[in-house]
């Protein structure tokens, strides 16, 4: 299961617990109504239903919504027992149910008995908790078959690292694939080795690793009070680059990371992340993605029409230009664009590199010579731009964040806290493309992308992209 798969699966998640919620209200009406003799069903559904009752039950989806946030209810599971969400479900609705009964009474709703917070209650946990181990059992059975993976790194191998590599290879079921071990030559290597594991690499090649592969986590299990040093030098790293780290032992007071506590088979580890958090605010994120990225699809579909005629007659070769872009946690991923450049223009780069404008690993040529007639046109308008929609749609990228950057580009970066921009999903415009693009200098640029990720909020989204639209009217930046 892929990265746009799992935050699918959570939004819908977080949307479906509404609609229990929603259909529970209903079935307790219904079963209150139908249990009272003083009101028949059929003069219950024929009840007029007033504006202010519309925004109370309004109102109490969002504090629904919100309860279930706070009990932690739609972070990772992988690690946590079923039982330990099957007791927070539990006091979650619990809460709920509570917090509906009492603000019924001042307000003195009649229709909100004992009897039909009773059924109530019952109805949305048995619903959500039966959902939950379904969706449990399902996702096992994906992971057991290679799929929804994270790529674990280990650092450390003492005892401790390797009875946690142990239990991650005995519970397929998990998604964990384990990339292997990063530690220094010691005493106990011996053992280590003879329990059949291998060293990936030695700490003075761990950030090589990073750069090099997919890395979804980090587990440090150095021991503290010797490797203590080595151990924050290892999360500060991670922490740079925005990869989730896992500790068996304490944290450390990192900049930015937050930490989070878990459990796995008795083992207390705490999460740190450096990246955008996890929250009721991505929900909307994503729902605003793909809701706003398909009406725009739609709406703008002769722009792409005339876009696409317009290079196609205009000069030889594809109408559209696909290069391999670097993204989340440095997945690769296709981006799509309108050709706004001759047909082999990624090969004849090196004849052009001494004109680039731009300090750092970036390449801008504000007259580039491979530019087409119609390509110059595009660029100024960014229509070229239009089909990234669709990567918005497959989950490769978000209306608003980091720009994607080539390999070619990524592979040039000289310190490692600008790779923290890579852990969150790319976006076709953010603070770079609204504070001048091409003109706003590398060091500046990668500064933006940090801004961004810190204080991010759908708000700042919202924001973005209403300043994104008369820039691009003006043609700013553009190159």
């Amino acid at each position: 299961m892929t990265a746009l798969h799992r935050r699918m699966l959570l939004d819908t998640a977080k949307l479906f617990d509404l609609a229990v919620m929603m259909g529970s209200f209903g079935l307790a009406s219904m079963l209150v109504a139908y249990e009272t003799p003083a009101t028949s069903l059929a003069q219950f559904l024929s009840m007029r239903v007033k504006v202010q009752n519309f925004a109370l039950f309004g109102c109490f989806l969002l504090v629904w919504h919100i309860n279930f946030c706070a009990f932690g209810l739609y972070g990772s599971k992988r690690l946590s027992k079923r039982w330990a969400e099957a007791f927070e479900v539990f006091k979650a609705t619990a809460l709920g149910s509570a917090i509906l009964f009492i603000v019924a009474i001042p307000i003195r709703i009649h229709m909100m008995t004992p009897l039909f917070i009773l059924f109530f209650w019952a109805a949305s946990t048995t619903i959500m908790l039966s959902s939950r181990l379904l969706l449990r059992y399902v996702l096992e059975r994906l992971r057991s078959r290679g799929r929804n993976l994270r790529y674990l790194l280990v650092v450390g191998t003492n005892a401790r690292a390797v009875r946690f590599a142990q239990r991650i290879e005995a519970r397929p079921e998990l998604g964990y694939r384990l990339l292997g071990f990063v530690d220094n030559d010691w005493f106990g290597l011996g053992e280590f080795r003879r329990n059949g594991y291998k060293l990936a690499a030695n700490l003075n090649q761990f950030l090589p690793f990073l750069r090099e592969h997919v890395v979804d986590e980090v587990l440090v299990a150095l021991p503290m009070e010797s490797a203590y040093g080595q151990a924050a030098h290892i999360a500060a790293l991670c922490e740079e680059q925005g990869i989730v780290v896992r500790l068996l032992s304490d944290f450390f007071n990192l900049r930015l990371a937050q930490a989070k506590a878990g459990e796995f088979e008795g083992e207390t580890v705490i999460t740190l992340c450096a990246g955008s958090p996890e929250g009721w605010q991505h929900l909307l994120k994503r729902t605003f993605d793909i809701a706003a990225s398909l009406a725009a699809t739609l709406a703008l579909s002769p722009l792409f029409l005339l876009a696409g005629l317009l290079v196609k007659l205009t000069s030889p070769g594809p109408v559209f230009f696909t290069q391999e872009r670097v993204g989340l946690n440095k997945r690769r991923f296709r981006l799509y664009k309108f050709r706004t450049m001759v047909a082999n223009a990624e090969q004849r780069q090196r004849e052009v590199e001494h004109l680039n404008e731009v300090r750092g690993p970036a390449f801008k040529i504000r007259n580039d010579p491979r530019i087409t007639p119609s390509g110059k046109f595009l660029r100024k308008t960014s229509l070229d731009e239009l089909p990234q929609l669709f990567n918005v749609l497959k989950g490769d990228m978000s209306l608003v964040g980091p720009r994607p950057l080539p390999v070619r580009d990524y592979n040039g970066f000289a310190q490692d806290w600008q790779r923290r921009r890579f852990s969150v999903r790319p976006g076709i415009t953010c603070l770079w493309q609204i504070n001048g693009r091409s003109t706003v200098p590398f060091e500046k640029w990668m500064e933006l992308d940090m801004q961004y990720i810190d204080h991010w909020s759908m708000w700042m989204d919202l924001k973005i992209l209403a300043k994104t639209i008369p820039a691009v009217m003006k043609g700013a930046g553009a190159a």
